[in-house]
């Protein structure tokens, strides 16, 4: 390429370059500008409205806040905001039917990475109370294990409406570590809407984090079913 084309391509490209600088530029300030209309508008509304609207607005505020407290206060009554064990399959079956949201933790009691699970959703349950939280031993339960199809321990079974909606099986959405934090958790039931997460679905909380795994899996065996486990220390 002789070096006047050379020349004209770097010119080309130059102006390409400017050209979308202009347009992010163009879009920067249109976004702005929308943002200061809105907050113009805003204003202007607040400006115009006497005591009578600001008198409306607060009974608004109020009525929804005591329409909050008495859900809450309902929630409490079922049960949320602690973190249980139900004794058998039996009384699951009412413990779902009862509540809209459940998280049910499937566990083994030799089982160590359960105990990490139980640390997490001990602090949860208080977090999201508009959820229910509980677990339910494996070997309590074999029918249910069966029909839900649980092969993984830990796994958590998340219900919506009393129909299973998604399932955490060991920690493989969760780093696939140890020591993954509650809040990375919690990202994971926001992502089967279980809980009511306020913070961003399209991005783990620990996403810029190397996930590095320590898991052993060894094949057990519960009543005579193969059962998978992610414990190393089960024996």
């Amino acid at each position: 390429m002789s070096g006047t084309g050379f020349k004209i391509k770097l010119t080309k490209r130059a102006a390409m370059a400017n050209d979308m600088t202009d347009n992010i530029t163009k879009v920067l300030v249109q976004s702005a500008k929308l943002m200061e209309d809105q907050v113009d508008a805003e204003l202007v509304k607040l400006n115009e409205m006497d005591e009578d609207d600001f008198e409306k607005m607060r009974e608004r505020r109020l009525e929804a806040l005591k329409k909050a407290q008495k859900q809450k206060q309902e929630w409490l009554s079922k049960g949320h905001g602690e973190y249980q064990e139900i004794p058998s399959e039996k009384e699951f079956f009412g413990e779902v039917k009862e509540s809209k949201k459940v998280v049910c933790h499937f566990y083994r009691s030799s089982t160590f990475r359960c105990k990490i699970v139980d640390k997490h959703l001990a602090l949860l349950a208080k977090k999201h109370v508009e959820t229910k939280f509980i677990k339910l031993n494996v070997d309590k339960a074999p029918f249910l294990t069966e029909r839900l199809r649980i092969k993984v321990i830990p796994t958590l079974a998340l219900f919506i409406d009393a129909k299973s909606k998604d399932y955490v099986v060991g920690f493989g959405d969760l780093g696939n570590t140890d020591e993954f934090s509650t809040e990375m958790l919690e990202w994971r039931l926001g992502c089967a809407d279980v809980i009511n997460y306020s913070g961003n679905l399209m991005e783990p909380p620990t996403s810029t984090q190397k996930p590095h795994s320590r898991f052993t899996k060894v094949e057990k065996t519960i009543r005579g079913r193969g059962y998978d486990t992610d414990s190393d220390d089960d024996d």
